[in-house]
């Protein structure tokens, strides 16, 4: 029985049309990035090697000094800048807004997380950037989490703080959510919110899974006169 050959990695898969091999290699490399399926990456890789190459060069800089000047920032875990002529530490722009509330810290799981929350407007105190969700089925528990500087970004401000966990609505999420409110327990003066979750606006009922609609129930809000 004539044994089966294992599939081509994307790295090795001949892409069509005689493409040449160092456009394949960077369509592999664009295949790699969230949500960029095969086709995709070859449009990429065929826009770099055909289009402006003033354009390609200057993503080439770009990209060669991207993990040199972006470091996490000491204080939310997110991502700053490192600043020519500037003497560390190198804080991200919301660190080093001073008219941020200390008195409120907003949890996330990744950057992106954050700059999506920022965008709304909604948020005008701090945030803390976790990197990683805890993942049973993966074996990562709270200790592999950034908690030490959560602690110490919960111990900047002054009085009472308010720690908002704007967590994915996943398995991983919430189990990061109760690690986290069972770490923060003991903490005196600190006080754990969760975002809203419920039926999203514009969103019908009779669409709407249990689970979401249960929770937009129990989380209910009194109705005031406007």
């Amino acid at each position: 029985m004539t044994a089966r050959r294992a599939p081509a990695k994307a790295a090795e898969r001949p892409l069509p049309g005689g493409m040449p091999r160092i456009v394949q290699a960077l369509a592999a490399h664009f295949q790699r990035l969230p949500g960029v399926g095969e086709r995709t990456s070859q449009r990429f890789a065929m826009h770099m090697a055909t289009g402006d190459a003033a354009y390609a060069k200057g993503l080439a800089v770009i990209l060669d000094a991207l993990h040199d000047k972006i470091v996490p920032c000491p204080r939310c875990n997110g991502l700053a800048e490192c600043v020519e002529g500037e003497a560390p530490p190198h804080l991200c722009g919301v660190c080093r807004d001073s008219k941020r509330d200390d008195g409120l810290l907003c949890v996330v799981a990744h950057q992106a997380d954050l700059m999506v929350v920022e965008k709304t407007g909604a948020m005008r105190g701090r945030y803390f950037v976790l990197g990683r969700l805890v993942s049973p089925l993966d074996g990562v528990g709270i200790e592999e989490l950034p908690v030490d500087g959560l602690l110490r970004a919960i111990s900047r401000a002054t009085g009472g703080v308010e720690v908002l966990l704007a967590l994915p609505v996943t398995v991983e999420g919430e189990a990061t959510a109760m690690a986290i409110q069972r770490e923060l327990a003991s903490v005196p003066g600190v006080r754990v919110t969760a975002i809203a979750r419920g039926v999203p606006h514009g969103g019908e009922l009779e669409f709407a899974d249990a689970v979401t609609l249960t929770r937009a129930i129990t989380g209910r809000a009194e109705v005031k006169q406007p």
